[in-house]
């Protein structure tokens, strides 16, 4: 059994991950962990609890081993910049994003990347010109739309 000082609400661990990364981690960040079953939740009195230690472990490995993973995988070429990992999950959840939980779903931050005018390397490798036209055939839950309009 865990110490009651180890059992977080979900504002407390929103407070405590804040404190832990030194960046701002919201009540929603810690709900969308427990709906995804990144980390376990823990029923108490009625209320959706965590345990601290499960929050350390969670936020203590996930970048490293994310991007050790992810290079082990693909290679040492990859683009870090279009991992967009510097914003929470409040930022990348903007618009149309909590209408529905659809796990296809890209993050808004990638087609504004594509739509915005400036040029870098990455968009100069992959020929991008001014004018292009972007097609998002499947359409999904509306990102590119919302974000063209």
């Amino acid at each position: 059994m865990l110490k009651s000082d180890n059992i977080l609400d979900i504002k407390q661990a929103s407070i405590w991950a804040s404190e832990f990364l030194g960046k701002t981690v919201t009540p929603s960040n810690i709900s969308y962990l427990i709906s995804y079953g990144r980390i376990p939740k823990i029923w108490e009195n009625g209320t959706v609890q965590v345990a601290k230690e499960d929050l350390l472990k969670y936020y203590a490995g996930y970048k490293k081993a994310r991007e050790i993973t992810w290079t082990e995988q693909l290679g040492e070429d990859l683009n870090w910049a279009l991992s967009f990992d510097k914003y929470s999950e409040a930022e990348t959840t903007k618009h149309v994003h909590r209408l529905h939980p659809y796990k296809g779903k890209f993050i808004p931050q990638l087609v504004e990347y594509f739509l915005d005018d400036h040029t870098d390397d990455f968009k100069k490798e992959v020929f991008f010109n001014p004018g292009d036209i972007v097609l998002d055939p499947f359409c999904g839950i509306g990102t590119t739309l919302v974000l063209a309009s």
